[in-house]
């Protein structure tokens, strides 16, 4: 991991601490590629801006974060898909 640079690295206990979220969140989002994410050891470390991004977004969002028919959701191929085919909506 030539591209480490520890400043710009963050543990998933330390990107918990930073923004409110857990560290078990942290590696579910790993887990999902919702993240890029390098383990050291039998840490994770994530990208300090990435996650600082991520919880913007969130925060952003606010409580359509929850809507599953959110168009940026559709685009990732995630989330539901509308059938305006046959007219539901």
């Amino acid at each position: 991991m030539s591209d480490f640079d520890p400043i710009q690295w963050i543990t998933t206990q330390e990107a918990a601490t930073l923004t409110g979220y857990s560290a078990a969140y942290f590696r579910q989002l790993i887990r999902a590629g919702r993240l890029v994410a390098k383990k050291r050891g039998r840490d994770w470390f994530l990208s300090r801006a990435e996650v600082l991004a991520y919880a913007e977004e969130m925060q952003r969002l606010g409580p359509a974060k929850h809507n599953p028919w959110r168009d940026d959701l559709g685009a990732q191929g995630r989330g539901r898909q509308q059938d305006t085919e046959n007219g539901a909506e």
